[in-house]
């Protein structure tokens, strides 16, 4: 245990809050003192603001100017292990230090004092009549299982006014109660016996409970096929951490996979874990926060975000889907989390479990090198088999006209609908439509703040841009030249796609699993579920599909535009590709009935779709890792993304030319630089956007001649200049 350094009353100590400024502030210690991690408030101004006392006062203003702290802050001090987690994520993505306490400390009311609170439960009483407004608070109480809400806060999340609660309380609807502000979590119990594993699971849940057991740094890969059990296998990982008494987090990929997860891990241990990610209530999260600083809570479910959370004593991280693109936190801190989980991990001696069937070739290439050990798992579990897999050649078997489906994948779904199978068709396109023509003119309608079409989403009756959320109804005359009759909806969405399936089996029953039409998570929790259970004979859906559900009777899986993801020139294209196709593929056969996968391709003989369909996995890794050699790409080299935006494209035009001037800053250092270009999408919300790629040897330290080359010149007040450190997208 570190002990920090205390201060006396009237000493000077550097308090680093989380206000935009460049330096920790000079502050007087209290009454009765302070040490070194106490969150404090502190007079800003006119403003009182929280911070950290992050060392000794500079003393380099006039001591008597300076101000006291007003106060220390009734919670646990922020670890040294934390502090210094904080600095190194700022260094390595050149972040601010008051940008990365805030991302530490986004939970509500830190500092109030415990005491009683009064909060809204479902009471058993009906509402006299059903409104819309009325539906809405409903909805937001069995969004979140009937959690607790604060009057304000019920009334804040369902867009109602205080006096649609009042009145649901007034019939018995709701109830207002109180209770403790932060009730504590339920002990979770480590010998909780849990499902019988196959000795391929057991043999590989060794060697993790070991790892966590040595309580030294150790970074696994564990690769297993879908539908391995890669769950069961890392849950005993964290069965070792809890009885150790250490901590753990889990990270996912996607909130709708939270629900049925918790589930797995109530049922593994007995008692519900703390959650930390946009779908808890702003209750919960101030309680799973305390709860994870003073040590009580012993195991996390979270979003990227969780890992910057005060653990005490953390043994295990386990990164699930580890190459999920949505790891990647791509605005404010631009951070990857499963980089900076082995980064939190090495400093306290944790281990680290990165679970995969498709790895990331950053940690295929780590393993392959020696620096990650490698776990596999490479049979399903039980009975099951992987399904069978080959390409449908659309130059061979095209669609008919207009439609997007195959004759051979038409007399695949008939056969499944005739067994009482269920199908799932795959197409990674939200909405009805991505490009909404005018025959007359031409005309494509577009985002008037973004450079990017409007998708038509039909069910909704909108075009929303999918960029920046923007929406408007969809017109009936064109608004370029005013011609009716004239606008036409071009290319397939999962909307279309269902209007295509609807209109071919009438009597199946279709669900669709979209991101877009599903309103909450409960609401797509409960869908996966209905699913599940055979509540659909055909389901239509996005990427969501491919995140890890399970749904027994379904045996054929329809990929309807393999060659979609492998358009353009993104350096991921290939691996991206691979990955999805693989995953989605993945859900077919998991269960007694054996499974079969149809590709829709143009390109059968193209490498990637030879790959997909191919059970050489290793051989398309070894493929993708010598392109990426020979091209000095990661993980092989180094990459950065210098993105400059702004209102005024004249003035972001001329901030880029002065980075041209300075650019010998970052060629001298050793690396090349790329631009300035247009981004992909060069308008995002009315910000004009200009890019450089920066690209260097794999030991080439770019931080610091990035920080050199920003700091050379002086952008207008209304342009920002952001640094991305290992870029995932290039939009």
């Amino acid at each position: 245990m570190v002990t920090e350094a205390r201060f006396a009353p009237g000493d000077l100590v550097a308090v680093l809050t989380t206000q935009p400024l460049d330096r920790t502030l000079d502050y007087k210690a209290p009454e009765g003192g302070v040490g070194v991690g106490d969150f404090v408030e502190v007079p800003l101004g006119p403003r009182k603001v929280m911070g950290v006392v992050w060392g000794a006062g500079a003393g380099d203003f006039d001591r008597a100017k300076i101000k006291p702290v007003l106060r220390r802050m009734d919670v646990p001090p922020m670890t040294a292990e934390l502090r210094g987690f904080l600095e190194r994520v700022a260094d390595y993505t050149i972040t601010s230090m008051p940008a990365m306490l805030r991302l530490a400390t986004r939970v509500p009311g830190l500092g109030t004092p415990p005491g009683m609170r009064k909060i809204y439960r479902l009471g058993k009483g009906q509402p006299d009549r059903m409104t819309e407004a009325r539906k809405r608070v409903l909805d937001v109480m069995a969004d979140h299982g009937g959690a607790g809400f604060a009057p304000t806060e019920l009334a804040q999340l369902a867009g109602v006014s205080s006096s649609v609660v009042k009145g649901l309380a007034d019939q018995g609807v709701l109830v207002l109660l109180q209770e403790p502000r932060d009730r504590p979590f339920a002990r979770m119990d480590a010998h909780h016996p849990g499902k019988a594993l196959s000795a391929e699971q057991e043999k590989a849940s060794r060697v993790l409970r070991k790892a966590v057991a040595d309580r030294a740094y150790q970074t696994i890969l564990l690769k297993g096929v879908t539908g391995s059990g890669k769950t069961e296998v890392y849950l005993e990982a964290v069965a070792e951490c809890l009885a150790q008494g250490r901590q753990a987090l889990v990270l996912l990929p996607e909130i709708a996979l939270t629900g049925a997860f918790l589930d797995r891990i109530e049922e593994r241990f007995g008692a519900p874990p703390a959650q930390w990610h946009s779908g808890v209530t702003q209750a919960e999260r101030r309680r799973a926060w305390g709860a994870v600083a003073d040590g009580s809570a012993q195991v996390v479910i979270g979003a990227r975000s969780a890992l910057f959370l005060p653990f005490q004593n953390l043994g295990l991280v386990v990164v699930d889907e580890e190459h999920d693109t949505s790891y990647k936190q791509e605005d404010g801190v631009l951070y990857h989390a499963r980089d900076m989980a082995v980064m939190r991990a090495a400093r306290v001696g944790a281990t680290v479990v990165l679970a995969s069937a498709t790895p990331s070739l950053e940690s295929w290439a780590n393993a392959k090198a020696g620096k990650y050990a490698r776990v596999d798992l490479p049979h399903r579990y039980g009975t099951a088999v992987l399904p069978a897999m080959s390409a449908v050649d659309l130059r061979l078997d095209p669609a008919e006209q207009g439609a997007w489906i195959s004759p051979v994948l038409h007399d695949a779904i008939a056969a499944r609908l005739d067994r009482g199978e269920q199908s799932l068709m795959f197409l990674n396109r939200r909405g009805y439509a991505p490009l909404t023509l005018c025959r007359a003119c031409g005309h494509q309608i577009g985002c008037s703040d973004c450079d990017a079409r409007m998708v038509e989403h039909r069910f909704h009756q909108r075009l929303i841009c999918h960029q920046c959320g923007a929406s408007r109804v969809i017109p009936d005359t064109c608004p370029e030249c005013g011609q009716t009759g004239t606008l036409a909806a071009l290319g397939p969405g999962v909307e279309r796609l269902a209007e295509e399936v609807i209109a071919h089996y009438p009597d199946a029953r279709v669900a669709i699993l979209s991101s877009d039409l599903t309103d909450s998570a409960r609401r797509m929790k409960s869908l996966i579920e209905e699913i599940a259970a055979g509540g659909a004979d055909i389901i239509i859906g996005t990427q969501i599909v491919a995140k890890g559900h399970n749904f027994p009777n379904l045996t054929l899986v329809g990929v309807i535009d393999a060659d979609l993801g492998l358009q353009g020139g993104d350096l991921r294209a290939a691996e991206r590709s691979f990955q999805l196709i693989r995953q989605v593929a993945g859900r077919a056969g998991r269960a007694e009935r054996p499974g079969e996968v149809l590709v829709q391709t143009h390109q059968p003989l193209h490498p990637v779709i030879e790959a997909i369909l191919s059970e050489e996995e290793e051989a398309f890794w070894e493929t993708e890792a010598r392109a990426r050699q020979e091209a000095g790409a990661p993980p092989y080299g180094r990459m950065a993304g210098v993105i400059l935006s702004g209102p005024d494209l004249t003035q972001l035009t001329a901030l880029s030319r002065d980075m041209i001037r300075q650019v010998h800053l970052m060629t001298t250092a050793g690396a090349q630089v790329f631009g300035p270009a247009p981004a992909p999408i060069a308008r995002v919300r009315g910000q004009h956007r200009i890019r450089f790629l920066v690209k260097g040897p794999k030991g080439l330290a770019l931080q610091p001649a990035l920080k050199a080359w920003r700091a050379a010149v002086k952008p207008p007040a209304n342009a920002r200049i952001a640094l991305d450190i290992d870029p995932q997208s290039f939009f």
